[in-house]
Formats: structure tokens, C-alpha cells, sequence
């Protein structure tokens, strides 16, 4: 099959405020389903800070290959945001055959998501190639982990071209989104010598938690939202929560408790706009994290293998 667009009018249109991809979002379950959202945001966020943004989170693995998604930190990826992203790649094969890499798609779809949930929207620069490289053992140190400091976040994100700022804006994402009972229940009980629970914590929340994740016959699949506030809605209430002791992940808490992210932590609880903008930015420096261009990857056929 043949594209009857160039490749580059074919890229533009995907850009356009009534855009074919969006139209593929509105339909069905994409529009319905709370978690393709912050699904597809987590997603591009886990696959740039491992091999760059190059959809290397997408492939399979084999008999011969553990691939990334499948490293202990990656098995509770959300399952409703690798469907987004196959989804959509799919469509536009359809369309346009070998035109639109799928770490491309990754991009876009995340974008259009997030805005379609109410956030921003900001510009996405094309042409990336998808990585002919996808092994779960370079995973490790490469992405947050809940137990990290600030010290240790602010490296990793430097590591990866991203200032402080940028941290605290991203970590802003979890406006939406859920986390398992295992992520945080370390705040929860037995904190330390001192404290049952983290002192950050504010105590009716934690024991709203206690309640949703027992110590005693904890069910694996319990999550709970990152945002007690507006959970499916992408908006500033995530930093208010944070002053308020209601950050679920210490990773999260703790911006507010280092003079070098509490200010943004201010900022941003305090206007939604200023966090809008600089989350467009933000994400526009993430999107550019370690991209391939030309010979260095290909455009798969499917995301979920590489074409050779």
C-alpha cells in the first residue's frame, strides 16, 4: 500500500488541532478508559530514560532476549498504555505504511492525551528513529526509584539533561495515574524506630491507606490514585496535595522539604498556568532525550518487534 501523502505532509497533518490521531483517541475506548492517559505518560517517561526516546520499552521479549519491559521496575507498566500506543501505530500503518516511527507515535500520543485529560499541549518535534536495542539489564539505574533522595533525583535527571526544575515539573504527571500498595507502604507502617509512619504523611490519609493496603492478605492489584484530589483530571492539585501531606510517593513528598525544588513546589501549587507552561517545556527536553535519527534506528513495522 502506498501513502498518499508526502512523508512530511503526512507528519503535519498528525499535528493538526482536528488531527486523524485524535480522532482515533475519541473513539471508543481510548476516551473512556481513565488510565490510557497517565498510562501512555508513564510509559514515555520509563522508555526515554532507559535507551533515550527510541520505543525501546515496547519490544517483546524472546527465547534469546529479555527485553526492557520486562525488568523488575517495568512489570507494572499499565497494560492500557502499550494498547494506546500499538493502537495507534497500527491505524496509521494503515494509512501511511513506514512513515511514522512508533517512538514518534509515543510522542504524539502522549501529548495528545495528556491534554485531552486537560493539560497542556505543546509543540513535538519529528523524525525520530526507533532503537534496534531493548535488554532488560539496562534498565537498572536508569530510572526513580521510590526509596531515592533528592540528591540522587536530581543526578539522575541531570544525567539525563534535565534540570531540577524539570524534575519537579514532571513529576507533576502524577495528577494522574495510580500506584501499587508495594511502592509506598514503607510510609505506612513500621517507618522507623521512631514513627509508625512517615512524619510527611498526613496521618487521616495514611490510615485511609492502611485501610485500602493491609499488611495481612494485601492483594497484589490493589493501586491507589496518585492524586486523592482530581485524580482522572490533569491539573495543579498534585503540588497542593504535596504541601498538604498528601503526596502518596516519597519521591514525591520530599520536593517539598529541599530549598532546591520546594520553590517550583510553590510555584506551581499556586498557578496552574506557570505549571502548564513549564510542563510543555519540560516535556519538549524529555521527548529530545537520547533520539535516534538515521541510520542509528529504524521505523518499525511493529512496535513490539524489531524489523530484522
Amino acid at each position: 500500500m502506498l501513502c498518499r501523502f508526502s512523508r512530511r505532509s503526512f507528519l503535519q497533518r498528525l499535528s493538526e488541532p482536528n488531527s486523524w490521531m485524535k480522532r482515533i483517541f475519541n473513539n471508543g475506548k481510548l476516551k473512556e478508559n481513565p488510565t490510557s492517559a497517565p498510562g501512555a505518560l508513564r510509559l514515555f517517561f520509563h522508555d526515554c530514560f532507559v535507551e533515550g526516546c527510541d520505543a525501546s520499552v515496547l519490544i517483546s521479549s524472546t527465547e534469546k532476549n529479555i527485553a526492557e519491559k520486562d525488568a523488575d521496575i517495568n512489570k507494572s507498566l499499565p497494560g492500557d498504555g502499550f494498547d494506546v500506543f500499538f493502537r495507534v501505530k497500527r491505524a496509521l500503518e494503515s494509512q501511511c505504511p513506514n512513515v511514522v516511527s512508533c517512538a514518534d507515535v509515543m510522542a504524539m500520543a502522549t501529548r495528545d492525551l495528556v491534554s485531552m485529560v486537560g493539560g497542556p499541549s505543546w509543540e513535538v518535534l519529528k523524525g525520530r528513529r526507533d532503537g534496534l536495542i531493548s535488554k532488560a539489564s539496562r534498565v537498572a539505574g536508569n530510572l526513580p526509584t521510590v526509596n531515592m533522595t533528592v540528591d540522587q533525583l536530581i543526578l539522575l535527571f541531570h544525567s539525563k539533561g534535565l534540570s531540577p526544575a524539570d524534575m519537579v515539573t514532571l513529576s507533576g504527571g502524577h495528577t494522574i495515574g495510580f500506584a501499587h500498595c508495594n511502592e509506598f507502604m514503607y510510609r505506612i507502617y513500621n517507618y522507623n524506630k521512631t514513627y509508625q509512619v512517615d512524619p510527611t504523611m498526613n496521618p487521616s490519609y495514611a490510615s485511609t491507606l492502611r485501610s485500602a493496603c493491609p499488611r495481612e492478605g494485601l492483594d497484589p492489584d490493589v493501586v491507589a490514585v496518585n492524586d486523592v484530589s482530581t485524580p482522572t483530571a490533569f491539573d495543579n492539585a498534585y503540588y497542593q496535595n504535596v504541601k498538604r501531606g498528601f503526596a502518596l510517593l516519597a519521591t514525591d513528598q520530599i520536593l517539598y522539604g529541599d530549598p532546591r525544588t520546594s520553590a517550583y513546589v510553590n510555584l506551581f501549587a499556586t498557578s496552574q498556568d506557570k505549571f502548564f507552561n513549564f510542563f510543555g517545556l519540560s516535556m519538549i527536553r524529555l521527548g529530545n532525550a537520547g533520539v535516534k535519527t538515521g541510520n542509528q534506528g529504524e521505523i518499525r513495522r511493529d512496535c513490539g518487534v524489531f524489523n530484522n
